[in-house]
């Protein structure tokens, strides 16, 4: 089974323009400041300019995918699995972290029902996109059939194509979902080949005995339903979940349409994983926003070749994360445009000019 969208989608992608970014950092270079002094703000301003081929941002979106799983009966979270929908109405309220760090980025969020076990009626403002009322227990067999992991790629594709003709120059990526750093550990260990104790961790809190519990649940997950790291479809099938495949998508749709993604924290960058796996060129449109406390996450940065841009500490998805990186983003285009030369400003050049 395959997809037309996902199809046209991996043909269009290709790699950024290298020409572009060199012309940006020899421009970075002339401006009245020690060459390379601004650090990695002049890698955010040289790899955005260089994928977009524009100097300001004019609109931001996060884009805060939501879905239950079936894994969460097995008692892997801290947290019960009504939180789910509770939190899609908190966003919607405008009451969660992101929406918060989000006001203070200038950024809008857009939350996605993906497969909440809830029926929210046609909320306003919820865009839906809902495959099922959650997942499947991984645990005794697939999350989802092929044809449901293929609807949820194509949702975020189609979304961040959708964004992308309103305007929108930088996208992110959130989550929602109760047990979701659960089928974020098994794609970890699936694609990085470690052992599964070396990239599962605590998730919204749990103790010791139950992160021991977790780590057998993903295990016999993994022997049961042997995903193969060389089909990302596959591996999103049987222990992944719908608000991954729908990160996934974005991020595809995103370097398919020439524009940058900032992916958020643990369950963020397991879907970009995911989008990594379908095509080389995926990881250069990619900002990694911070590296989470979860120990798998580092695997997965790894994996995408991506350095993080924060590290505070955070675990709460959402997409916090990405609101704070995207400041960032647009703190160095800011430099970019309004640091004068050395010849603009009349100033003496430096023996490392």
């Amino acid at each position: 089974m395959s997809s037309a969208i996902l199809t046209r989608t991996l043909a269009a992608i290709s790699s950024v323009d290298l020409e572009r970014m060199a012309a940006v950092q020899a421009r970075l270079d002339r401006q009245t400041k020690p060459r390379g002094s601004l650090g990695r703000l002049e890698e955010f301003a040289r790899r955005f300019v260089a994928i977009t081929g524009r100097e300001t941002i004019r609109r931001k979106e996060i884009y805060t995918f939501a879905g239950d799983h079936g894994v969460a009966a097995e008692g892997v979270s801290a947290f019960p699995r009504e939180v789910t929908p509770q939190m899609v109405y908190n966003f919607l309220a405008g009451g969660a972290g992101v929406n918060a760090l989000a006001r203070h980025a200038g950024a809008e969020v857009r939350v996605v029902d993906m497969g909440v076990d809830h029926d929210f009626g046609g909320l306003p403002g919820l865009i839906d996109r809902k495959i099922a009322c959650g997942t499947a227990n991984f645990r005794s067999g697939p999350a989802m059939s092929r044809a449901q992991a293929l609807t949820a790629l194509e949702a975020g594709i189609t979304l961040a194509e959708a964004a992308v003709d309103a305007g929108i120059d930088l996208l992110g990526t959130g989550d929602m979902g109760i047990a979701n750093t659960t089928p974020s550990a098994a794609i970890a260990a699936v694609f990085s080949g470690l052992p599964v104790a070396q990239v599962t961790h605590r998730g919204t809190g749990i103790d010791d005995k139950a992160l021991a519990h977790k780590i057998a649940v993903i295990e016999e997950a993994l022997r049961i339903n042997q995903p193969n790291p060389q089909d990302p479809v596959d591996v999103l099938a049987k222990v992944g979940g719908f608000e991954i495949g729908g990160i996934a998508g974005l991020v595809l749709g995103c370097a398919a349409r020439s524009v940058p993604v900032v992916v958020d924290g643990f369950i963020s960058t397991a879907g970009a994983l995911i989008a990594c796996e379908f095509h080389p060129q995926v990881r250069e449109y990619i900002f990694a926003a911070h590296r989470s406390v979860e120990v798998g996450h580092a695997a997965l940065l790894e994996r995408i070749g991506q350095q993080p841009i924060l590290d505070l500490h955070m675990r709460l998805g959402e997409g916090t994360g990405a609101a704070l990186a995207m400041s960032l983003i647009e703190a160095a285009l800011r430099g970019l445009r309004e640091i004068a030369t050395f010849d603009q400003a009349g100033v003496s050049r430096g023996s490392d000019q």
